[in-house]
C-alpha cells in the first residue's frame, strides 16, 4: 500500500553472550506492543556464515534489488542514489547488464601468529586528507588492473570494474574485528584482487603517509577490503521506497561488542521508531517490522490479521528478548 510503513532494524539481536546478558534486563515496551499487535509475515532463516548480512538482504528485497548472497549491489546502488550513472557492463556491447561496482575500504590487518584479524574501520579514525592521499598513491595500481577508483568518504571508496559484476564478497559488517581468512574471496576470478592486495601491503608498508601515522600513534592502513559487489539491473529503483525506515543506531555498538551501549541505543530506538510505528498502526496505515540479527531476519505485518487473531495475540505475547536473542 502506498501509505504503508516498513521498519527494518539491523543488528536487532545476537547470540553473543554479552548481548544475551544485556537482553535480560532490557525493557522495550513499544516493541513488545508491536509484536503483540502484528502477525508473523515471513522469516529469512539464514546463517552466520553467509557473506551478506540479514539486514542487507532484507533491504535489497524491500527495494527491489538483487539479493544473492555476497552480490547485493550496494555500491552500484549508491552511485544511482547519488544521481550518477552506474553504466553498462564493459564486455558485450548492447547488453542489458549493469557495470560492476564495489566498495573499497582502507583497512588495518593485525597479523598474528595463527590468524589475521581486521581492525574495526572506526579504529583508524581516518580523515579526508589522509584518505585522499592513500587513494592517490594506490589508484595507479588499480588502474593497471582495469579498476577505476573514486573517493567517497574517508573510510570508503567506490570502485568500478567488470570483475566486480559476479564476484561474491563478504560484508564489511562480517569482518570488522574478526579473522579475515574465512571471508576472503577464493574463486579463480578473485586472483587479480588477491595479488593487488599483496601489492598494496608492500606499497603501504613503505609509504611515507603510513610512517607519519605510526609516528603519531595511529594505526596504519596496510590493506583494503572489498564489499558491496554486484551490478545494478537497468530497472532498479533510483531511491528506496519513501515508506522504508532503516535506523542505524545499533550498528556501531554491536560491531565492537559494546552491549551496554547497544542496549541503551535499543531503548532510544524503542522510544522513537517503535513508538512511531505504533502511531502509524493506530492511524490505520499498513505496517511491517523486520528485525535482523547476525544470522536471521524475521518480519511481522499488520495486513491480513483478523479481529480474532489480533485479540488472541494480546494473550499470547511473544517475548521480545527471546526473539532478539534468536536472531
Amino acid at each position: 500500500m502506498s501509505d504503508g510503513v516498513h521498519l527494518i532494524v539491523p543488528f536487532a539481536g545476537s547470540s553473543a553472550a554479552g548481548c544475551v546478558q544485556a537482553l535480560r534486563g532490557l525493557a522495550l515496551p513499544n516493541l513488545q506492543k508491536l509484536l503483540a499487535r502484528l502477525q508473523p509475515a515471513g522469516s529469512d532463516a539464514g546463517n552466520a556464515e553467509s557473506l551478506s548480512m540479514p539486514h542487507e538482504t532484507a533491504l535489497a528485497r524491500a527495494c527491489g534489488l538483487p539479493a544473492a548472497d555476497g552480490l547485493v549491489p550496494l555500491a552500484a546502488w549508491q552511485v544511482r542514489q547519488q544521481g550518477g550513472d552506474p553504466g553498462q557492463a564493459e564486455s558485450g556491447a548492447g547488453t542489458a547488464s549493469g557495470a560492476g561496482w564495489a566498495w573499497i575500504t582502507p583497512a588495518h590487518w593485525r597479523v598474528g601468529r595463527d590468524r589475521i584479524a581486521m581492525a574495526h574501520p572506526q579504529e583508524l579514525a581516518l580523515d579526508e586528507a589522509y584518505s585522499r592521499g592513500l587513494l592517490a598513491a594506490m589508484a595507479p595500481y588499480f588502474t593497471e588492473d582495469g579498476i577505476e577508483l573514486r573517493y567517497d568518504t574517508p573510510t570508503r571508496w567506490l570502485a568500478r570494474a567488470d570483475i566486480f559484476r559476479d564476484l561474491p564478497t563478504a560484508s564489511l559488517d562480517r569482518v570488522g574485528g574478526a579473522d579475515i581468512d574465512p571471508w576472503l574471496p577464493r574463486s579463480a576470478a578473485a586472483g587479480p584482487l588477491r595479488r593487488l592486495q599483496q601489492e598494496m601491503q608492500m606499497l603501504l608498508y613503505t609509504l611515507p603517509l603510513s610512517e607519519e601515522r605510526e609516528r603519531a600513534g595511529h594505526l596504519p592502513v596496510n590493506s583494503f577490503w572489498i564489499s558491496g559487489t554486484g551490478a545494478l539491473p537497468p530497472d532498479a529503483p533510483a531511491q528506496p521506497p519513501a515508506s522504508l525506515r532503516v535506523p542505524g543506531q545499533l550498528r556501531e555498538a554491536a560491531l565492537v561488542g559494546d552491549w551496554p551501549a547497544w542496549a541503551t541505543a535499543w531503548q532510544q530506538l524503542d522510544a522513537r521508531e517503535c513508538a512511531q510505528l505504533l502511531q502509524d498502526l493506530d492511524a490505520g496505515r499498513a505496517v511491517q517490522l523486520t528485525l535482523c540479527g547476525e544470522a536471521h531476519a524475521r518480519t511481522w505485518a499488520s495486513a491480513g490479521a483478523s479481529f480474532w487473531r489480533r485479540a488472541a495475540a494480546l494473550f499470547n505475547k511473544p517475548s521480545a528478548a527471546a526473539l532478539l536473542e534468536a536472531l
